[in-house]
């Protein structure tokens, strides 16, 4: 983190013009080529178009391009313009047909400082704030800065709600005492080896006091710099003070800020909808991280942290590489990657930071150790980068205060600007793109956040007898996750395991619910089998037979039939063996079996053989049931 004192004031900015895109009282329709447009504007053609439409209208002018602006008689809504519209554009002379929109210019700061706060406002390296402020200013959202604490600056004191320190040792705390609600810095400075072998002494950085500028520094006070969300509310969490902070500090500073719950710790008055870390350290994510970053996220609150300024592999440091945060990378004035920067395929967005010579201008306090006077320093560090986003964060949430975490993360990611040709940043190692705010807020919908798409249910299913192994993990939700898995057989869980009371066909249905609460079923029939039950026996096959004749020619008879057939069970009782004699001829011809023995072995022999065409078939039996008929002999 590179420092340096703003000594040089400037002269004020433009002074603050509150913008707001009115409803119209007027339409502006381009009639298509070819068309009379003097005709368009007679009061004859004002009556008919009033009175077709319900609306009370009158030619104004036309413009330039020949297009006709009409005015009604008074001011209507998004909805009714819409409505309007849409009835003027089945004339089939009509080209097209828009809202003459009321304009205002873009509202900017007019701190002391604000024009060297390029980072806000330059094209190439900023984050296009000025046009976000035209919608949000973060008014009614918390951003919770888990840092150092925080100093009351005159330029930032206002914005400053509840807060706690959350620092156990008080070596650590430098303050006398440990966790307490006064989070308020008291210098963070050391001695040589005071922290360890590798440290020189450091004086005090008021670190935490620099992030919390950025994300709401009191603006319009023609004094100082202004803050990204300069309406939202700093809930300052102090974690860090001599030589770092601990973990376990940390995660609980997660977890209260965004009102969970905290042993001994009394409850957050002020859930935050935003945590700023910048903070971390080389390593793995740790399941504590893990765990309070899932804690807050269910809370409703989205995390942003910084990547780290090593210039490493951004997947080696902790919390950035913590599933379910917004890790991000630092810029430069130029857009290009700031050469301290982590990087990596972890990175999320990226935002400035300063590099070389330009840093980012914020509140601060002038005192080596225990705190002095007000000030305003630049910092340079993925520490500067991350308010930056936290405190786009905090717009979008006014924008859209029903918006989740992960619509949060995902519109961020989606709206960002494109890194500038020729960068050393790209998106395989710099996350989508530089922050834009004005697109963010745009992204989210206002309000009006993207339709939740239900989810998709489908299962497989395998079974041995009347045990059945259920996998519904194939089921899918393209814009969120699946929170829920019901079957109807009452279980729950993606994969279940079930056993059904009998043999039989049942009906199986699966419903899985996403976290929008949006769900979907999916039913299958499943046939079981219970072999430890009797059931009728497999039908015979193969039946042949030969027979027996007594005489010559035409005075040969039979008498008797030798019948044989494969025995496809093991489970019968024995076999019945049906014959008949087919009467009548053509299509009259027919044949009535009839039962003439049963048997226990595959065979018989018919020896009471009767006149004419005579036909056999077989079929086994038990207490169940009978099975199928075999085929079919003739004689």
């Amino acid at each position: 983190m590179k420092k340096s004192v703003i000594a040089l004031a400037v002269g004020l900015g433009l002074s603050t013009a509150v913008s707001a895109e009115n409803v119209s009282d007027r339409i502006i329709i381009k009639y298509k080529e070819g068309v009379d447009i003097s005709a368009k504007s007679s009061s004859r053609a004002m009556t008919v178009l009033s009175a077709r439409t319900a609306q009370s209208m009158k030619h104004n002018k036309f413009m330039f391009n020949k297009a006709q602006v009409v005015k009604l008689d008074g001011k209507r809504s998004e909805k009714q313009l819409q409505a309007l519209m849409r009835q003027i554009a089945q004339d089939k002379d009509v080209a097209y047909v828009e809202v003459d929109r009321i304009k205002q210019p873009f509202a900017t700061a007019n701190d002391q400082f604000y024009n060297l706060q390029w980072h806000y406002h330059e094209a190439t390296g900023g984050i296009n704030l000025e046009a976000a402020w035209d919608s949000a200013t973060g008014a009614g959202v918390k951003v919770a800065v888990l840092d150092t604490g925080y100093r009351p600056h005159v330029d930032l004191a206002a914005n400053i709600v509840g807060g706690y320190d959350m620092i156990e040792d008080t070596f650590v705390s430098n303050d006398g005492d440990g966790r307490d609600s006064d989070a308020q810095d008291p210098g963070d400075w050391y001695a040589r080896f005071e922290c360890g072998s590798n440290f020189n002494a450091s004086d005090s950085s008021w670190h935490g006091t620099h992030v919390a500028g950025t994300i709401a520094a009191v603006t319009n006070n023609s004094i100082g710099v202004a803050g990204v969300a300069y309406d939202a509310k700093v809930v300052p969490v102090r974690v860090l003070g001599k030589c770092g902070g601990y973990t376990s500090d940390i995660v609980d500073g997660m977890v209260w800020a965004s009102g969970g719950s905290v042993g001994g710790v009394p409850a957050n008055p002020n859930p935050a909808q935003v945590i700023n870390m910048s903070l971390g350290g080389s390593g793995a994510c740790t399941q504590s991280e893990i765990d309070a970053i899932n804690t807050a996220k269910a809370n409703g609150t989205v995390v942003v942290v910084a990547a780290g300024n090593s210039n490493a592999d951004s997947t080696n440091y902790s919390p950035g590489n913590c599933p379910g945060v917004i890790n991000v990378a630092a810029t430069g004035r130029q857009g290009e990657r700031a050469t301290y920067s982590n990087y990596g395929s972890n990175i999320d967005v990226a935002a400035p930071g300063g590099s070389g010579q330009e840093g980012i201008a914020s509140t601060l306090n002038d005192g080596t150790t225990t705190p002095g006077a007000d000030n305003y320093v630049y910092y340079q560090g993925t520490s500067m980068a991350a308010p930056h986003v936290a405190a786009v964060a905090a717009l979008m949430f006014e924008a859209n205060p029903s918006a989740t975490p992960d619509q949060i993360e995902q519109a961020l990611k989606d709206s960002t600007r494109a890194f500038p040709s020729g960068s050393s940043c790209n998106t395989s190692i710099c996350g989508t793109g530089i922050i834009d705010a004005a697109a963010a807020i745009a992204a989210i919908g206002g309000g009006n956040p993207p339709a939740n798409q239900a989810p998709t249910a489908v299962f497989s299913y395998s079974c041995n007898d009347l045990a059945c192994s259920f996998d519904g993990s194939g089921s899918s939700d393209s814009d969120g996750t699946i929170t829920n898995y019901s079957w109807s057989f009452g279980g729950s869980g993606a994969n279940v395991n079930h056993s059904f009371s009998s043999a039989g066909t049942y009906s199986v249905t699966l419903t899985v619910t996403d976290d929008d609460g949006a769900s979907d079923t999916a039913t299958q029939s499943v046939t079981v089998t219970d072999s430890s039950q009797p059931s009728a026996p497999a039908a015979p096959t193969n039946l042949a037979g030969n027979a027996v004749k007594q005489g010559k020619g035409k005075n040969a008879t039979v008498v008797s039939v030798d019948l044989s057939w494969t025995d496809n069970s093991n489970n019968e009782d024995g076999f019945a063996v049906e014959r008949c004699v087919e009467t009548g001829k053509g299509k009259n011809k027919s044949c009535n079996f009839a039962q003439i023995a049963t048997t226990t072995s595959a065979s018989y022999s018919d020896t009471s053989v009767p006149d004419g065409t005579v036909k056999y078939r077989v079929k086994a039996f038990n207490a169940v049931g009978d099975s199928g008929y075999s085929n079919e002999v003739k004689f």
